[in-house]
């Protein structure tokens, strides 16, 4: 019965040495010397041969005279012993100590005096990690949690192989978290988030598939971007702007984002922006202070009574003539507003991008938004009549600043 009713994993290969310690090499698990004389659970094999023959007698003794006092006594110990169990529990017996095949569904007898027994429960059970600052491969600080579903397998193993299950769980799931994002660059984890959280289910199960417990499913949660990557690469890695494109993974993701996103077709326009004189290379390299000094201007007239007027987050992917990219970002979306460089907090309602000479025009009341999206010098990602709330702040500071 209990064959057909589980889905039996190897919990080790008999032949691996007995050495103390959690884990051995990969190709095989070590229970602990605490589980030398425990019969093979994870066979369905009960059989504890450790019992010598004058115990097993005296076992047996034991056994029949409690059956034998429960059945003269049935009809008032029957409330004691008979246990419902419903189809998502088991119970664990412990009978004289040993541990016997697990219980249920059904009416269970448990022995009084004799039987210690603790109930599991089978279904899917849920938690999520909080979100916690990983450094990555490429130098940057990102901060990632994660929420993961599990069950249990088996439910002997969940009860005599950890004390405590949930912890146990969570502390693993966080240490596997942490060692696998490592290895990744910040890139590799927005744009294979998917992938990477199947991974990270599998490394977990390796783990605790001795346990009798089974990870069904973990999913990444973004957080921010703490510390951005070294090198003059940092500016390129953002969160997938492409609606429709979170559930792509690995190169397919990135092969659609080079043709979908703003960045990709943003690029022939920069080139037809570009002067080949001398004298308009020095302006693309004060760009980003140009830029900055922009900011500036703009962070004094943010206020409660703006955030009302809008109520969006807007995110500018800016690009100079030199092929320099920058992120910027103005929130308009809570308490008095923010701005600054670099990527915001939380996820922008609308992503814009442009070269800077548009985006100082633009600001400067010389260039008008719907003109520049309409001919293609803007490329908006998000909601169009969100973004044209931005007029608001470009009336405001030309009012202050004509």
């Amino acid at each position: 019965m209990f064959s057909k009713s589980y889905q039996l994993l190897p919990q080790r290969d008999s032949g691996s040495p007995r050495t103390p310690g959690l884990f051995v090499d990969s190709s095989s698990y070590h229970r602990g010397l605490s589980f030398d004389y425990i019969p093979n659970v994870s066979e369905n094999d009960f059989t504890d041969t450790s019992q010598g023959w004058l115990s097993w007698i005296c076992n047996l003794i034991v056994i029949s005279l409690v059956y034998i006092l429960t059945f003269i006594t049935f009809p008032i110990s029957g409330w004691f012993v008979l246990k419902t169990v419903p189809n998502y529990q088991r119970i664990v017996l412990f009978r004289l100590g040993r541990v016997c095949p697990p219980k249920g569904p059904g009416i269970v007898l448990l022995l009084p005096l004799i039987d210690k027994w603790q109930k599991v429960d089978l279904r899917t059970r849920a938690f999520n990690i909080p979100p916690c600052q990983v450094s990555t491969r490429d130098g940057s600080l990102l901060s990632v949690g994660a929420d993961i579903q599990f069950r249990i397998w088996n439910p002997v193993m969940s009860v005599v192989s950890v004390q405590d299950l949930n912890a146990s769980t969570r502390m693993t799931a966080q240490n596997a978290l942490t060692h696998s994002l490592a290895k990744k660059t910040v890139r590799e984890i927005q744009t294979e988030r998917v992938k990477l959280g199947e991974y990270l289910g599998m490394d977990i199960n390796e783990m605790t598939r001795p346990w009798g417990l089974e990870v069904d499913r973990v999913e990444l949660t973004l957080g921010s971007l703490v510390t951005a990557p070294e090198g003059p690469a940092a500016p390129l890695i953002m969160p997938p702007s492409v609606p429709g494109l979170e559930g792509l993974t690995g190169p397919i993701q990135q092969l659609a984002m080079h043709f979908l996103s703003p960045s990709g077709t943003s690029q022939p326009q920069q080139r037809d922006c570009i002067i080949f004189t001398d004298e308009l290379n020095s302006p693309s390299v004060s760009s980003s202070s140009s830029v900055e000094e922009l900011l500036n201007k703009v962070k004094p007239l943010l206020s409660e009574s703006l955030v009302r007027q809008v109520g969006a987050c807007f995110q500018f992917d800016v690009s100079s003539g030199d092929g320099q990219q920058c992120s910027y970002y103005i929130d308009l979306s809570q308490g008095s507003g923010a701005a600054g460089k670099g990527s915001s907090w939380q996820e922008p309602d609308v992503t814009l991008s442009m070269n800077d000479c548009d985006l100082l025009a633009m600001f400067q009341g010389t260039l008008q938004p719907l003109a520049a999206y309409t001919s293609g010098r803007l490329q908006v990602q998000g909601d169009i009549q969100m973004a044209m709330k931005l007029e608001e702040l470009i009336k405001l500071l030309k009012k202050h600043h004509p």
